[in-house]
């Protein structure tokens, strides 16, 4: 049971000796007056606290008539003497049935999800992405030229002769390794480590910070790519030769 405050107990225990006081006047006044409407009207005690606290102390005696209902009354009698009573401004009887601690009684709070719906929030996000991908690309074909190179002459072979932008790190391996290592075994790693990167990292969440070998290999794959691409675009001149760009220009056209 919650343990009552201890200021709730000095105003019971102020409460019930003030009660028992005046049942004391109201005693001797009874005896003393010539009517039981008279002595009632002189202590001006209500009625059903006289009748509680004979009841409580259990003596006899003469009983005063009393003015409210026997419900009332009866209800009155029938309640134990141990409870604590307080009565109000109105002179209204309370009573203290328990002391419930402060704080909410049930717990309202929604519980956070990591799961958010597809409409509005992934398509708004993805046609917002959209719409900025068509923007850029459209200004950068107004102001980029990208004109049609002439017919390819097989009597004339450019110097140096570069693939295509997304095969650049793979005519880059081919001038370290054999084509065989360069073209098919290489590669060939790379994509199965990367199928075997979901069976390898099992973690269940979503967040990248929790997914940190799934990201590790991606990046290193996508990193190793890149510098590839990089070199064979701006690194190399006639021949397929190494050069500095600052210095013998860039031999690459976008």
């Amino acid at each position: 049971m919650t343990e009552i405050p201890e200021h709730l107990r000095k105003r019971a225990a102020e409460a019930r000796q003030k009660a028992e006081g005046a049942d004391d006047s109201g005693a001797s006044a009874s005896d003393a007056g010539s009517g039981g409407g008279g002595s009632e009207a002189a202590s001006k005690i209500p009625a059903h606290l006289l009748e509680r606290s004979k009841s409580a102390k259990g003596g006899g005696g003469t009983t005063t008539a009393v003015a409210p209902a026997e419900s009332a009354v009866a209800a009155a009698v029938a309640t134990p003497a141990a409870v604590p009573t307080m009565t109000g401004p109105a002179g209204n009887t309370q009573r203290l049935l328990t002391v419930v601690k402060a704080g909410s009684i049930q717990d309202i709070k929604a519980k956070p999800l990591d799961k958010v719906h597809v409409w509005p929030h992934l398509i708004v996000v993805e046609f917002g992405a959209a719409l900025f991908c068509t923007a850029f690309l459209t200004i950068f074909s107004v102001f980029v030229n990208a004109p049609l190179l002439r017919l390819a002459d097989v009597n004339a072979t450019p110097n140096p002769s570069k693939a295509p932008w997304y095969f650049l790190g793979l005519q880059e391996l081919l001038t370290m390794f054999h084509p065989m290592v360069a073209g098919v075994t290489i590669p060939g790693i790379g994509l199965f480590a990367l199928m075997l990167a979901p069976y390898i990292d099992k973690n269940p969440s979503n967040k990248p910070e929790d997914r940190k070998f799934a990201v590790s290999v991606f990046t290193i794959f996508m990193m190793f790519w890149a510098v590839l691409v990089i070199i064979g675009s701006f690194f190399r001149g006639p021949g397929f030769n190494f050069v500095f760009p600052w210095v013998e220009g860039i031999f690459f056209d976008l």
